[in-house]
């Protein structure tokens, strides 16, 4: 080959590079995630033992679990045809480790035992069944299997998953420290593994050296999503590790990289905020269950309603729910930074469900009750959560939640990556639409941009992300923007809070109102005027005629400093709406609904936080 022919064909290689680097399509180098995908990632069906299967839930099996959630039309238990209002993305089967698939399995191995008979034979079975190693490995991996199977790329993704249930650190005190553990994996690896159980340890950090062997010997990914912190006795977000000794970097670190997100609302309670700790926030009593038994203050907890203990004051239980919230434990969180140089609860925020029926439905309107023994009934909302306690009743429960994963495509590998990043958000059960981006020059003309989400990442970072101070003056800048579900209620407003610790290393929070729809002017001082209502009880219904479809804003932090850590999460609020004993009572034809129950709701979103670090 001549030298001039060798010049000619370098340089159509430059050329055609140079036409590669660029192009006319805009979107055509467009790399960040352009959808939000819908799931649940904590459903249980008759194959969880204790409260699913021996509550009744043991027809629903996780097959029918998986067909409801891609939209099919299935069977209850009390024979109604039930579907969901829209099919979800995504879906974890989360049946409980302990005893998992025995009750089912042990029925299907001997389907003529008689009923009289089969709790006996459960009991005797849950005492072989931890030691039977074969048998537990052969029954994960046929729940892997059954994910693998129902799992269509591109359209419908299942996650290979179970709950590690430990009950606490304290013999005979409940604290709920329940994880659900969420591979990326398909079976051929995740089923090499038999799950780690509360009866292996109730210690979390047992589990996260299980997930850390998991990763190691199979070269697979895996993460454990705290839930039902509400009902933790303080312990999900302590200041100590489970023995009771001092936290460690060490320990900082393995839990942050285990747990990146966790569960901030779900049926037996929200665990966003609290009254008692955030008394300035009109928003903060929502869904609140305040001990697992449904007091509504310290003082009605049982220690001191009966036995009158001197030393449970308010005080403890308030320092108590410190260790249960989440906006109190990402404060924690940030003084725990200045001492230990890194933050364990520096984490996103989802929804779910938690529900026992097999069916992952958060609508008001479509409520299926968290347990078996709990479906649409006359008598629903005042019967007791279960027969065994006083309260709570049932109509204390919510519908759950919904995680929202910012994803590039729906599959295993492309939601689980946002888990990790944090690019994720929670709601109460409406599919609302938010973008949440933190940046040092965003301006008010920047909610009018026609690609909103390519201002936020081209010029900021998303929710789940870190701002890192650039030597820029001023303070940052808070892109946001919300829509309604499609086929839900409008607007109300959105909020940003803060969280923030000064040079003495206390912590402090304050809500901003950032966005009201209406034409709502945001006071210098107090509070906005509230949005009014258009539900009507009688019918169960509502209108869209106060409120706003969409609402955007672009809000700077007047109280900024920038020498102190803080974070920044939006929360958005729809107008009020019925909640589900007012579809009950409009079914069922109640008219003595008693006056306790709450029959209106106003249903939310939360943003996972964006961290700013000095």
């Amino acid at each position: 080959m001549n030298h001039r022919l060798t010049g000619i064909l370098l340089l159509l290689a430059c050329c055609a590079s140079s036409f590669a680097a660029v192009s006319y399509s805009p979107a055509a180098n467009r790399d960040y995630p352009l959808q939000v995908l819908w799931g649940d990632t904590h459903v249980h069906t008759s194959f969880s033992t204790g409260d699913a299967y021996l509550l009744g839930n043991n027809v629903v099996s996780p097959e029918v679990a998986y067909q409801f959630a891609r939209g099919e039309t299935v069977t209850a238990l009390n024979g109604m045809p039930v579907r969901i209002r829209r099919p979800l993305d995504f879906l974890v089967v989360a049946d409980h480790a302990e005893g998992l698939g025995l009750a089912y399995t042990l029925r299907e191995a001997n389907p003529d035992l008689a009923d009289d008979t089969f709790g006996a034979s459960v009991g005797e079975a849950y005492r072989t069944f931890q030691s039977d190693t074969a048998g537990r490995k052969s029954i994960w991996q046929r729940v892997a299997a059954r994910a693998d199977r129902y799992n269509d790329p591109g359209k419908f993704t299942t996650f290979i998953g179970y709950e590690w249930s430990s009950p606490g650190s304290k013999a005979g005190v409940f604290a709920n420290l329940h994880r659900v553990v969420v591979f990326r994996d398909d079976a051929a690896t995740a089923g090499q593994i038999t799950p780690f159980s509360a009866y292996d340890s109730r210690n979390p950090e047992d589990l996260w050296s299980f997930l850390a062997d998991y990763e190691q010997s199979t070269g697979g990914a895996v993460l454990a999503i705290p839930h039902n912190s509400n009902l933790s006795n303080g312990e999900m977000f302590s200041r100590r590790q489970y023995d009771g000794s001092l936290l460690t970097p060490a320990w900082a670190k393995t839990r942050i990289r285990f747990e990146p997100i966790m569960e901030a609302t779900q049926l037996k309670g929200d665990s966003e905020a609290h009254p008692l700790l955030s008394p300035g926030d009109p928003f903060a009593d929502f869904e609140s269950w305040h001990s697992w038994a449904g007091y509504k203050t310290w003082a009605e907890h049982p220690c001191c309603a009966e036995r009158k203990e001197p030393e449970y004051t308010q005080a403890v239980y308030s320092q108590q729910k410190q260790g249960e919230y989440a906006r109190p434990a990402l404060k924690r969180g940030l003084a725990i930074r200045s001492d230990l140089g890194v933050n364990p609860y520096k984490f996103g925020m989802i929804g779910s469900t938690d529900t026992h029926t097999s069916f992952a439905s958060a609508d008001n309107d479509n409520y299926w009750g968290q347990y078996p023994n709990t479906p649409p009934s006359k008598t629903r909302p005042t019967d007791q959560f279960t027969p065994s306690w006083e309260r709570p009743l049932h109509w204390e429960t919510s519908t759950g939640g919904y995680a929202g994963v910012w994803a590039r495509e729906n599959t295993r590998e492309s939601i689980f990556d946002a888990m990790r990043r944090k690019e994720v958000y929670a709601t109460t059960g409406p599919r609302i639409q938010v973008r949440f981006f933190a940046g040092w020059d965003f301006t008010e003309d920047d909610t009018n941009a026609p690609d909103l989400a390519a201002v936020g990442y081209g010029r900021g970072v998303p929710m789940g992300g870190d701002l890192v101070a650039t030597g820029i003056k001023g303070a940052p800048s808070f892109l946001i923007s919300a829509a309604r579900d499609p086929d839900g209620a409008n607007l109300d407003r959105i909020q940003i809070i803060k969280g923030w610790t000064d040079s003495s290393g206390n912590t402090a929070e304050k809500v901003y109102d950032v966005a009201l729809s209406d034409g709502r002017s945001i006071p210098a001082r107090g509070a906005p005027k509230l949005v009014g209502s258009s539900v009507d009880l009688a019918t169960a219904s509502y209108t869209n005629d106060i409120g706003a479809p969409v609402l955007t804003a672009v809000w700077q932090d007047p109280d900024f400093d920038a020498e102190a850590p803080a974070f920044y999460y939006a929360r958005v609020i729809e107008i009020p709406t019925p909640r589900w004993p007012a579809y009950d009572a409009k079914y069922f034809g109640i008219k003595d609904m008693p006056d306790e129950v709450l029959m209106v709701t106003q249903e939310r979103a939360y943003t996972s936080p964006i961290w700013y670090t000095p």
